[in-house]
């Protein structure tokens, strides 16, 4: 099992919306790095679901559904989607600067490449992020 984070302005699509929906299609990616870790993805792995520009911070775990395909946003076949179903809000979401904090995590993509709205997380930060919850 690989772990993920994915993030959506709250504004955009928030925590609430998705678990009122019951799951999503993880579509509009426009970035090649962001486009290879959903092609990685792969069906149970886990994502933080991060609350971007309002809040910053990670309130809930996702699981991905179906792997990759066509994104149905656009005609050109370059760009793929995922589908996403939510799994349980974290007990007490982490802010950013909490994680930016805490020196174990000091590596984490969330701090190294902050705009990337799609990014690895390993086995040893998904566990420290579930800890401080």
């Amino acid at each position: 099992m690989a772990y993920w984070l994915v993030k959506s302005e709250p504004s955009v699509y928030s925590w609430d919306q998705f678990v009122k929906d019951g799951q999503t299609c993880w579509s509009g990616v426009r970035n090649y790095a962001a486009r290879l870790h959903l092609r990685a993805m792969k069906k149970g792995d886990l994502a933080f679901f991060y609350h971007s520009n309002e809040g910053t911070e990670i309130v809930g775990i996702a699981t991905i559904i179906k792997e990759h395909y066509p994104d149905p946003t656009t005609d050109d076949d370059r760009w793929v989607a995922v589908d996403l179903k939510p799994v349980k809000p974290l007990k007490k979401p982490i802010k950013l600067d909490a994680i930016k904090k805490d020196k174990r995590l000091a590596n984490m993509a969330l701090i190294r490449i902050s705009r990337l709205s799609v990014q690895p997380v390993t086995e040893e930060e998904y566990a420290i992020i579930l800890g401080m919850s």
